[in-house]
């Protein structure tokens, strides 16, 4: 692993890079409301094993631990509260990643979020998936999407709606873009995560869920780069 620093509204950001030899794309990976942590750096070891360079990114500016989760909720809300200036943000960290080779962005929670609003900003990105991510739209002017999107949902999310998920639809059926959300039943937020163990109500590592969206995944890069 190394790291790729970038100034970015006055904070210094410290991505880190897995290069795997001879990947066919980037899959640039956007992390949970906690930010960089060993969860993406797991993911990010694995997604090296199936032949794939990862970039995870620090939209902070710094490290959290689980004690922090209050300060590092404030800062996801910081970002959240202007779509606008977040969009500038994840175009300006896309920037970051390899020339030349494609990038699909992925993104757990607050991630998922992220890799969503890159598909919606139009940007030059293969694929997006966002995983138990936030669906509300960034009630910024429409782009055409040029990406193909997947999004992973447990039904039971509590800050997902079905609502939601049926506006999302909606929205990128509108966008012309070639999209598709799969919906786990009796599943809550945060399903990929081991460490979710339900402390928080509606929030829990789902093991059916997890292996059966990052199979998902599988195929979805496998119908990328056939």
């Amino acid at each position: 692993m190394t790291t790729i620093d970038q100034v970015h509204g006055g904070k210094t950001l410290r991505h880190e890079w897995f290069a795997a030899e001879g990947a066919r794309a980037t899959i640039l990976l956007f992390p949970t409301v906690m930010g960089v942590t060993d969860l993406e750096r797991g993911f990010a070891a694995t997604l090296n094993g199936k032949g794939w360079s990862v970039m995870i990114a620090d939209l902070y500016g710094a490290r959290f631990t689980p004690e922090d989760r209050p300060q590092a909720s404030d800062a996801m809300a910081a970002i959240r509260s202007d779509r606008a200036a977040m969009r500038d943000l994840l175009t300006a960290v896309l920037a970051e990643t390899p020339k030349g080779a494609p990038v699909v962005a992925i993104g757990f929670c607050f991630g998922g979020q992220c890799a969503l609003d890159l598909a919606r900003s139009g940007a030059d990105i293969a694929g997006a998936a966002s995983f138990h991510g936030l669906f509300d739209p960034p009630g910024l002017p429409p782009q055409p999407s040029k990406a193909l999107v997947i999004a992973f949902h447990g039904w039971d999310d509590p800050l997902v709606t079905p609502d939601a998920v049926t506006a999302l639809g909606q929205e990128l059926t509108e966008a012309g873009c070639d999209w598709q959300i799969h919906a786990y039943g009796h599943v809550g937020h945060g399903f990929t995560n081991p460490g979710a163990k339900g402390a928080i109500p509606g929030i829990q590592f789902d093991e059916a869920a997890s292996r059966r969206s990052w199979a998902a995944f599988d195929g979805f890069m496998g119908e990328l780069f056939a």
